[in-house]
């Protein structure tokens, strides 16, 4: 792959630069080659990108929204005209298939659609007031919003924060992954300032946690939309504790995938797999508790294993492959402990259970214990462990057990009667008829719980993530008061 692009050993600052951090090797995780070289920020760098963003936004605020939409349109544009750019990354970088990439791709190109259509929003509303005044409630740009974003969808879930901050009038400097740089970052950066995004606004930081740290505690910095695991969650919430800043967390997931007494069977394990194996299980709505009544196991526990066995893996450079590689050493050795310490604690090895290099087979465990980890952890891998329940009162109960909450699915014959199940659960989405995995710019995406806080993603919610909601008075003259 040529290594010769304008970004090679560069970082992002309003143009490209040197790192202070020096450079970055971005590997394969299917067979370890350096696929290319960028640059690496330091925490000198952060600070510069901070200032010079704050100076870019005053008037990128006060500029008319159809500028800030034109941006967001032309950078669809762009995209839409040659997605390979985004696609020939996402693929080696993240160890996508192309099916993945391809849909990601497509992700990439909703959330810019929506963040040009969200400059045209309405800015706030008109208030009654118990007094002779105007008084509305209006959103206003927060300023430099910090956004940090993971491996395992890169391209999306920089730009779902990306992009709709931008458009409603803030600046932007991103953290991407270290491992999936380019298309986390700077390939966005390449197209933004192709659709004519104005210096200063957009900063792609490749850099290691130090900078994220510096990051999150950055004074000038009132907002951080962050996107990974509870864990790093729990630590930028305690680090941005102190300056009472915003923070925008979308965590990680333990998703029911319920499968009811009334369930087509071949077609619930059919989404079960698609759940449960898609990118690997490399996604925080996989459905990584199966729950099946105990007179269905059996059965539902065969087809699944059945589906399992005939997914190729591999390299996902090949398209023929299904699935790709584990993004690297160490979360591989965390999916297979995970799996032993499972089938050590009872649970029943139907299918995979082994790996070559990183590519770990689709793994299918059964009779999995309610206190095991495959039950209570999320694996963040391509596993499906299955318990099951004998009412379902007890299932909603095995659902709600768990410290997280961010997407269910709920297979039935009977549509309406899991809608009124929807009310008893905890979640941030619940899907029937469909498994856990699903995003769209239009709906408002989030979780409760251990799943995130303060705030969710999609269409007009956008305006309350990444803005403050201002409250004006105003009166024709100003009145005495009585001292």
């Amino acid at each position: 792959m040529a290594n010769t692009l304008a970004w090679t050993a560069k970082i992002f600052d309003g143009g490209w630069v040197d790192g202070g951090g020096g450079t970055l090797d971005v590997t394969a995780p299917s067979d370890g080659s350096v696929v290319a070289t960028v640059g690496a920020a330091d925490v000198a760098d952060l600070d510069r990108a901070v200032a010079k963003a704050g100076r870019a936004q005053k008037e990128w605020a006060a500029r008319p929204y159809p500028e800030r939409a034109s941006v967001m349109t032309k950078a669809a544009a762009l995209l839409a005209e040659n997605p390979e750019r985004l696609t020939r990354w996402l693929v080696p970088e993240s160890g996508s298939g192309h099916g993945k990439a391809g849909a990601e791709v497509g992700l990439v190109l909703a959330e810019l659609t929506e963040a040009a259509a969200l400059a045209s929003q309405p800015y706030g509303q008109v208030l009654r007031s118990a007094k002779s005044r105007f008084s509305m409630g209006r959103y206003v740009p927060m300023g430099v919003i910090g956004v940090i974003s993971p491996f395992n969808f890169p391209a999306v879930l920089s730009m779902r924060s990306v992009a709709p901050a931008l458009a409603v009038g803030n600046a932007v400097v991103l953290k991407p992954d270290p491992r999936t740089p380019i298309s986390g970052g700077l390939i966005l950066a390449e197209i933004f300032a192709e659709a004519g995004l104005p210096d200063g606004l957009l900063h792609v930081l490749p850099s290691g946690a130090d900078v994220g740290a510096a990051l999150v505690s950055h004074p000038d910095v009132p907002c951080i939309s962050f996107t990974g695991s509870t864990a790093a969650g729990r630590r930028i919430a305690e680090a941005a504790a102190p300056l009472l800043k915003k923070v925008h967390l979308e965590l990680g997931g333990n998703n029911a995938f319920l499968v009811l007494p009334d369930a087509d069977i071949e077609a619930a394990a059919s989404a079960g797999a698609w759940g449960s194996f898609l990118h690997q299980g490399q996604i925080c709505m996989a459905s990584g508790r199966h729950l099946v009544p105990e007179h269905l196991a059996e059965q539902y526990t065969a087809e699944l294993a059945k589906i399992a066995e005939r997914i190729t893996v591999g390299d996902p450079t090949d398209p023929s492959n299904a699935l790709g590689p584990i993004i690297d050493e160490n979360q591989l050795k965390r999916v297979d402990s995970i799996v032993q310490a499972t089938v050590t604690a009872g649970a029943e090895l139907a299918a995979g259970g082994t790996f070559d290099g990183l590519h770990y087979r689709p793994t299918v465990l059964a009779n999995v214990p309610k206190d095991s980890p495959g039950f209570t952890e999320e694996i963040f891998g391509p596993v499906a462990p299955i318990t099951t329940y004998r009412t379902v009162d007890e299932a909603i109960d095995i659902i709600n057990s768990s410290e997280y909450g961010l997407s269910v699915a709920i297979v039935t014959a009977n549509p309406f009667a899991a809608y009124e199940l929807s009310d008893r659960i905890r979640s941030g989405a619940v899907h029937i008829n469909d498994q856990t995995i699903d995003d769209e710019a239009v709906a408002p995406f989030g979780g409760v719980k251990a799943s995130g806080s303060g705030g969710h993603f999609g269409t007009t919610v956008n305006l309350d993530t990444f803005c403050d909601l201002q409250w004006v008075t105003m009166q024709s003259d100003i009145h005495k008061y009585p001292f």
